[in-house]
């Protein structure tokens, strides 16, 4: 007689499983480059290897770009990720649905406070650093606990491998295509981000569209469990 594994009392198992949990984040970065890229002077805060590349236009002399806002970026993704890698070595050894869930609090507020800027001093100079620093700091620390997550196919700001992926192990390339609804998922959760960011900065500001990612990251923070 076969027995079922009893999970109600594992608390790894309780809550949103991190598939659909990462693919929201996935969401949540799409908003965040609009607001950076249409927002902040043509700079992305989350996709670092979009910003590498404007750094070289900027750097160029092209017009619309901005070094000193391309290096607040990349700097403030460093520094993220460098508090998210020591967060991980700290904590990464507990439940994955406590620190997943902590830095996931930690991108809540982070980009409340960032909202909140928005909305309290849009036009004033500083304001558009203090975005740039603040959303690419939160990032970096997502990215970093992420990766020690580990889930395949989801890393829910960069997409060149995803599509690279989706295309070579589909079977028109000669795979088998096991992955491609999490690939393709992930494709269009950034492509919904964007466009819902994109919509929002054009017809009501950079405020709304943070506030909406903070609340998307507050819900995951109470909701997300530790299995895939």
């Amino acid at each position: 007689m076969t027995t079922r594994t009893d999970t109600s009392h594992d608390p790894e198992s309780r809550g949103l499983r991190l598939v659909p949990a990462l693919l929201a984040l996935t969401v949540v970065s799409g908003l965040i480059d609009a607001v950076s890229y249409l927002g902040l002077g043509h700079v992305f805060t989350a996709n670092m290897t979009g910003n590498v590349v404007v750094l070289g236009f900027a750097a160029a002399g092209a017009p619309g770009f901005s070094v000193a806002h391309t290096m607040t970026s990349l700097g403030g993704f460093l520094a993220g990720a460098v508090t998210g890698g020591r967060s991980v070595v700290r904590f990464g050894g507990g439940p994955r649905r406590s620190w997943a869930r902590g830095t996931f609090a930690a991108e809540a507020v982070l980009l409340g406070a960032c909202a909140a800027a928005a909305f309290a001093a849009p036009d004033a100079p500083a304001t558009a650093y203090v975005l740039i620093a603040v959303t690419s700091f939160a990032m970096g620390l997502r990215n970093a606990t992420v990766r020690k997550l580990g889930v395949a196919d989801l890393t829910t700001t960069v997409l060149t491998m995803t599509l690279t992926g989706l295309a070579a192990d589909s079977r028109l390339g000669g795979g088998a295509g096991h992955h491609s609804p999490r690939r393709t998922a992930s494709v269009f959760a950034m492509s919904a981000g964007a466009l819902l960011g994109a919509w929002l900065v054009l017809h009501h500001g950079l405020a709304v569209p943070l506030l909406v990612a903070a609340l998307v990251a507050a819900v995951l923070a109470l909701t997300s469990s530790g299995r895939e």
